[in-house]
């Protein structure tokens, strides 16, 4: 069995299937009712009204995208520390005293 309980989950689940699956049972009808119309303001897969539910497959991308897992960014270390004395006033701002 896995941890992943999505993959569980059919291709095409209820909101209260994917609450359960991603914030628990307990969490569950406050996600649904709260959370989930602020989700699909920033793209969260709508009910499609054939399957009715929600394409899990495109939850799951939603919710990479959300937490940057398929973004490309580097999680390189910094490359030091900045030397700010290398910033010289403005000469605008010198000429004006």
């Amino acid at each position: 069995m896995t941890d992943d309980l999505l993959s569980q989950l059919p291709l095409f689940a209820t909101d209260q299937q994917l609450a359960a699956a991603i914030v628990g049972k307990d969490r569950a009808s406050m996600w649904v009712k709260a959370v989930i119309p602020q989700l699909e303001k920033k793209g969260f897969p709508r009910i499609d009204p054939l399957h009715d539910g929600r394409p899990v497959p495109l939850v799951r991308r939603f919710y990479d995208g959300y937490f940057g897992i398929k973004a490309s960014f580097s999680a390189a270390a910094p490359d030091g520390g900045e030397d700010l004395s290398i910033w010289k006033r403005s000469k605008r701002r010198e000429a004006g005293r």
